[in-house]
C-alpha cells in the first residue's frame, strides 16, 4: 500500500489551522530539550522487563516558569496529582478538584485553537453552538468519571487515562500520553525512559519532532509501545481527540492525518460517551522523507 493513501484531507486541513493557532505550543530547544539515546527493544505484552536503551531521562531540560505561566498549562499540571493511580480503587473528586477541572476547561475554551475546533463542530451538527453547553458535552467526554475496573466503584476518566496515566490492579501501566506529565514524573523519578521506538532507521526520531513513539517503565511497570505528542499545549491535543471523538460513534476510530510535517494516526477509544483512550501514532515525518 502506498504510503499517504487514505490520509483524511478534510481533518489534516483543520488539524494543519489548528498546528498554526496553536500558539502555546513550546519550542524544542529553546523551551525544552529531549535527548532521545538508544532505540528501544522488544517487550512482551505483560511483561516488565525491558533493556534500558537510555541511560538519560528524555527531558534534559524544561522551561517551567514558562509553563507555569501558561493559563492552560498552569491548570492542566493542577489536574495532575487529582487521581488514585489504580483503577479498582474509586475516584473521590473534591470539590477543588471539581473546581479545577472547570478552571481548565474554561482556560482552554479561550484559546483560538478550542474556538476554532468549537466552530468547526458546530458546522458539522456535532456540538451545540452554546460555549455552555459545549463545555459541559467536553466535561462528559473527559471528566466524567466511570467503571473501567468491573469489581469497584467509577475508577477512572478519560482525561485521567490519556494525560494522567493509571495502573491496572497494580500490574499493568496503561495511558500516560502527555509530555508534561511525563516530564514531571520523570522528574520524580516515577518514570524511567527506555528508548525510542522506529520500525526502521528511516523512521529515527529527532530532536526537534512534536511526535515520539517510545517506551517506558511507570513506578516499574513497562509500557512496551507508548506515544505522545511532545511541546504542544494542552488545549490542542483536547481539541484534536475531542474532534475525532466526535466523528464517529466507533467503539474505537482511527485516522490517518497529516500534520505540519508528520504523517500520523490519530486513536480514539470511546467508554460509553467519554473517551476510553486516545493518542497519536507517528506514521513518519517529512523531514526524514516518505
Amino acid at each position: 500500500m502506498a504510503r499517504g493513501q487514505g490520509i483524511n484531507q478534510e481533518l489534516s486541513d483543520l488539524l494543519n489551522e489548528l498546528w498554526k493557532l496553536d500558539v502555546n505550543r513550546m519550542k524544542p530547544g529553546k523551551d525544552y530539550k529531549i535527548n532521545l539515546q538508544g532505540k528501544a527493544g522488544f517487550v512482551a505484552e505483560g511483561s516488565n522487563h525491558a533493556r534500558d536503551s537510555a541511560r538519560a531521562p528524555l527531558f534534559s531540560y524544561v522551561n517551567e516558569n514558562k509553563l507555569k505561566s501558561v493559563d492552560t498549562y498552569a491548570h492542566f499540571i493542577n489536574l495532575l496529582d487529582n487521581y488514585e493511580m489504580s483503577t479498582g480503587v474509586a475516584e473521590h473528586v473534591t470539590k477543588e478538584e471539581l473546581q479545577e477541572n472547570h478552571l481548565f476547561l474554561d482556560a482552554i475554551l479561550k484559546t483560538e485553537v478550542m474556538k476554532c475546533a468549537h466552530r468547526y463542530l458546530v458546522r458539522k451538527g456535532l456540538a451545540q453552538s452554546d460555549p455552555a453547553q459545549f463545555k459541559s458535552q467536553l466535561y462528559d467526554i473527559w471528566f466524567k468519571l466511570y467503571r473501567r475496573d468491573k469489581s469497584g466503584g467509577e475508577d477512572s476518566c478519560g482525561f485521567e487515562h490519556v494525560f494522567v496515566g493509571e495502573t491496572k490492579h497494580g500490574k499493568e501501566m496503561m495511558g500516560l500520553h502527555n509530555w508534561v506529565q511525563f516530564y514531571h514524573q520523570e522528574k520524580h523519578n516515577h518514570v524511567d525512559y527506555k528508548g525510542y521506538k522506529a520500525r526502521s532507521n528511516k523512521d529515527t526520531p529527532d530532536e526537534d519532532d512534536h511526535v515520539l513513539n517510545l517506551q517506558f517503565s511507570w513506578n516499574g511497570l513497562v509500557k512496551p509501545v507508548g506515544s505522545c505528542f511532545i511541546g504542544v499545549s494542552p488545549e490542542f491535543e483536547v481539541a484534536l481527540f475531542t474532534i475525532v471523538f466526535f466523528l464517529s460513534n466507533e467503539r474505537v476510530t482511527n485516522v490517518t492525518v497529516k500534520v505540519d510535517e508528520y504523517l500520523l494516526e490519530i486513536v480514539v477509544y470511546r467508554f460509553g460517551r467519554s473517551i476510553g483512550t486516545s493518542y497519536p501514532k507517528m506514521i513518519s515525518s517529512n523531514n526524514r522523507g516518505f
